[in-house]
């Protein structure tokens, strides 16, 4: 049977669903229990050979013994005749003299020294046996007999000739009953497991204002200029729902979740659900066992971590917190807890960062504040401890993003609500003291609306921009105008007024193409 693939199909996934789905690969499981002297035992495949040659050989020599002791019988029956036939006529006398049977047999015992067995098998022989012919046959069956017992006693003396018997009767047997071998004995391929089974794609991961969850292919969005309409990416048609999350990462990744209530959970990317662009996908306590009012606030891909050492987290009431990688290595299906909150302010974990230990904090408020600061500023703390300040906010402020620089060339691409953004130099942004009050990010106006996020970028990258109402526009960051901090941007994205939609969240990525030449090129050099 012959299975033609398209272009686009992986053979060695194909091969694996074939053989979980069909017959084409069957597993059984096998107790190899047995009894080993009297005893119960698990024996493996060295084991099981032991003692099954073990028994033949025990099988041989019982065998061989029962064929002995009647082989030694009929020499004594065979003896006896011999006897009778060399003395016939005094043996013909004895028996026509007496008067009966026994009478005989006794006559026969003392007269010619036969055992009771022997003169009973003369008194049974018939009197055809007493012609030349059948003698001759009783002298060739008595030669016989003593090789045949010279043969077994030489078996039971000798071990190797008990295996040489047991070899001769397998061969025996696989000559009467064997066939040609039907199967192939190979190299282990290793075991199979659910990973085998998915191809490594990458895919673009969404997650609604109200939990839902989806995973699309980057081919969903096609590349607009600044200023365009978008394509629907995200909420699908559930009433006052919004995407607010959008991350690029691909089927075999481990994704950690981190929750508005500080806990953080995992999942690998194929176990996310796909959907189409308008679905709204499902709901995350359907995936993690999360409350239902418990919200996702930050995304981490595992296959990004790198060289990082640490987990950077923000809350929105300033506050931060340096945890190390170590801590989430494993991650309890139940969750894990990530940071402390005060919940009775209301606090709320908002972001989380992974950090080398001497990586530069950027922080950015809703009122168009931001400030920069040396994570060595924040000591190394356990899981549930809450962190220091990060940022001293004014009243009605609220912390909406954070971002790391780690390349003084990067920039800081800030958007608002109603659709405006920039990007500014990072030099721009002078490092500061931790739980300082920054300096101006974006001059916010009534036109621009409130800052909803920001975001490190670089110019070769590329923008997702997220709306309440599940709108999403793709765009390249260096079509974005790079202007000052003091300033109200440029219109990104051109939203419905009056649906009154709003920007939800930013999402910055390496284009799919360039992330695909990585891999190919690094696959060349691995096969190299």
């Amino acid at each position: 049977m012959v299975i033609e693939l398209r272009a686009d199909v992986v053979p060695d996934v194909m091969l694996n669903q074939l053989f979980k789905h069909t017959a084409l690969q069957t597993s059984f499981g096998i107790i190899n229990l047995a009894l080993v002297n009297n005893q119960p035992r698990v024996l493996n495949l060295k084991q099981i050979l032991y003692y099954y040659l073990e028994h033949q050989k025990d099988v041989i020599t019982r065998r061989s013994r029962y064929e002995l002791a009647k082989a030694k019988d009929r020499a004594h029956i065979l003896e006896g005749l011999k006897i009778a036939l060399d003395h016939l006529d005094a043996v013909i006398h004895t028996i026509r003299d007496s008067a009966n049977a026994e009478q005989a047999k006794t006559g026969l015992m003392t007269g010619f020294g036969l055992s009771e067995r022997q003169a009973q098998a003369i008194l049974d022989m018939r009197l055809q046996r007493l012609t030349g012919l059948e003698r001759q046959k009783i002298d060739d069956e008595y030669v016989d007999v003593l090789e045949t017992i010279d043969y077994l006693e030489s078996v039971l003396a000798d071990e190797q000739k008990v295996l040489d018997i047991i070899k001769r009767d397998l061969l025996e047997m696989a000559k009467r009953y064997g066939d040609a071998r039907r199967t192939e004995i190979t190299a282990d391929l290793g075991e199979m497991n659910t990973l085998d089974l998915i191809a490594d794609e990458d895919i673009i991961i969404t997650i609604s204002n109200q939990g839902y969850i989806k995973r699309q292919t980057p081919e969903n969005f096609r590349k607009q200029k600044r200023g365009g309409k978008g394509v629907i990416g995200g909420s699908g048609k559930k009433e006052n729902d919004f995407a607010e999350h959008i991350f690029l990462a691909s089927t075999h990744d481990h994704i950690l979740f981190f929750t508005d209530r500080g806990r953080a959970y995992q999942l690998r990317g194929y176990e996310i659900p796909e959907a189409g662009r308008t679905a709204k996908g499902m709901a995350m306590v359907n995936l993690l066992p999360i409350a239902k009012e418990e919200k996702i606030t930050a995304v981490i891909n595992g296959k990004s971590y790198g060289d990082a050492q640490y987990m950077f987290m923000a809350t929105n009431k300033g506050t931060v917190k340096k945890t190390s990688l170590q801590e989430f290595q494993y991650v309890r299906k139940n969750g894990l807890i990530a940071i402390k909150l005060d919940e009775d302010k209301g606090e709320k974990l908002i972001s989380v960062k992974l950090t080398s230990g001497n990586t530069e904090i950027l922080l950015a408020t809703r009122n168009g504040m931001a400030i920069r600061f040396s994570e060595e500023d924040v000591r190394d703390m356990g899981r549930t401890a809450h962190g220091v300040r990060g940022i001293n906010l004014t009243y009605g402020d609220s912390v909406v993003a954070m971002d790391t620089i780690e390349d003084p060339a990067c920039e800081v691409l800030t958007v608002t609500e109603l659709g405006y953004g920039k990007r500014s130099a990072a030099e721009l942004y002078t490092p500061q003291t931790r739980g300082g009050k920054g300096k101006i990010n974006y001059n916010v106006t009534e036109k621009t609306g409130a800052v909803v996020d920001m975001s490190i970028v670089k110019p070769t990258e590329e923008l997702y921009v997220i709306t309440g109402a599940g709108i999403i526009i793709r765009v390249d960051v260096e079509d974005i105008r790079q202007i000052g901090r003091i300033t109200s941007g440029v219109k990104i994205v051109d939203l419905n007024k009056e649906s009154g939609d709003m920007v939800t969240a930013i999402c910055s990525v390496e284009p799919a193409e360039t992330v695909m030449a990585a891999r190919e090129a690094k696959l060349k050099a691995a096969e190299q």
